[in-house]
């Protein structure tokens, strides 16, 4: 299934194509397209080139650490990501690697590794989902991530399912029609609340 945005512009097919299912199909991902998925993240920008970003993931044929990854994730979430091939936990480091002082910018960069993965993902025929809806705190102790990291969210990522496979509550959210704030509500000059001009 595919849902792609209806824009005011003509953007990037990669752009218009990417959104955020919660149908998968069961389908494993081919192990190439999973290191293609994480060579995208590792080329994507950060503050000095310090690349504060970690991925714990978890494929389906790897049951014991899919499971734990499952136990992760709020119920609501487990009701659909169960059936999604990779899981995975999008973590930040909390400091510099260069000088050990704390970075400010460690989670912008983060985002902006994992909007490259999903965008890479998109050019692959994969779906991504990711997730706030998870226990950050059963998420370290099961994982042993360090005091100097920070788990920021949950992912799910495979090609993308039937709606028809959801539970009956979420099968219209799923089909529903994708909107977003417009232009005028976030781009501002001289001061903020004042609409840009060339919007």
């Amino acid at each position: 299934m595919k849902n792609p945005a209806v824009t005011d512009q003509e953007l990037h097919p990669l752009i218009m194509q990417r959104w955020s299912p919660r149908a998968f199909d069961s389908k494993l991902i081919e192990p190439e397209k999973l290191v293609k998925l994480f060579e995208a993240a590792r080329w994507s920008a950060s503050c000095f080139n310090d690349q504060p970003w970690a991925f714990i993931v978890a494929t389906k044929d790897d049951t014991v650490n899919y499971q734990k990854m499952l136990d992760c994730l709020v119920p609501f979430n487990v009701s659909w990501a169960q059936a999604a091939p990779l899981l995975g936990l999008v973590i930040a480091q909390k400091n510099f690697k260069h000088n050990g002082k704390p970075n400010a910018w460690g989670e912008y960069d983060l985002g902006q590794a994992t909007a490259t993965l999903v965008l890479q993902a998109t050019a692959l025929d994969l779906v991504a989902h990711q997730m706030g809806g998870f226990d950050a705190d059963k998420a370290i102790a099961t994982f042993d991530i360090p005091e100097t990291a920070r788990p920021i969210a949950a992912i799910a990522i495979g090609y993308a399912g039937e709606a028809s496979n959801l539970p009956a509550e979420l099968q219209e959210r799923e089909t529903a029609p994708r909107e977003r704030q417009p232009l005028s509500s976030f781009v501002f000059t001289g001061k903020w609340g004042s609409t840009s001009p060339f919007i």
